[in-house]
């Protein structure tokens, strides 16, 4: 089965929000844009809000998919939350920065998941 990396980056996304809700989340916003950037999966853990950025991989042999979060993908993850926060006026709030990662094994419909609470902060 031959997936391209956009097929296989929505196909991460849909696994993780099902994970989420499965964890008790409750999915606020999906690819939410604005001129700032991006962020994939917008929650509410309890009373904390949750950025979360999703990184889905064949495998983990160019490194964990986590650690493709560098520091400039976080920060520009952390401007368009600023602007999302203002948005919606979430200021009561506390939030945090998630990751996701999810590992397709290759040539089944197995995958594996894991969720990076706090992954980083600015």
């Amino acid at each position: 089965m031959h997936f391209s990396n956009k097929k296989i980056g929505i196909l991460g996304e849909e696994l993780a929000q099902k994970y989420l809700v499965k964890l008790g989340y409750i999915i606020l916003d999906k690819n939410y844009r604005c001129k700032t950037g991006e962020i994939d999966i917008i929650g509410k853990d309890g009373e904390c809000i949750s950025f979360i950025e999703v990184k889905t991989r064949r495998s983990n042999s160019y490194g964990s998919p986590g650690e493709s979060v560098n520091y400039i993908k976080q920060h520009k993850i952390y401007k368009t939350a600023q602007m999302y926060i203002l948005k919606k006026k979430l200021h009561k709030f506390n939030f945090r920065f998630d990751v996701i990662e999810v590992i397709l094994k290759h040539g089944s419909n197995d995958f594996s998941i894991k969720l990076l609470k706090d992954a980083f902060q600015l």
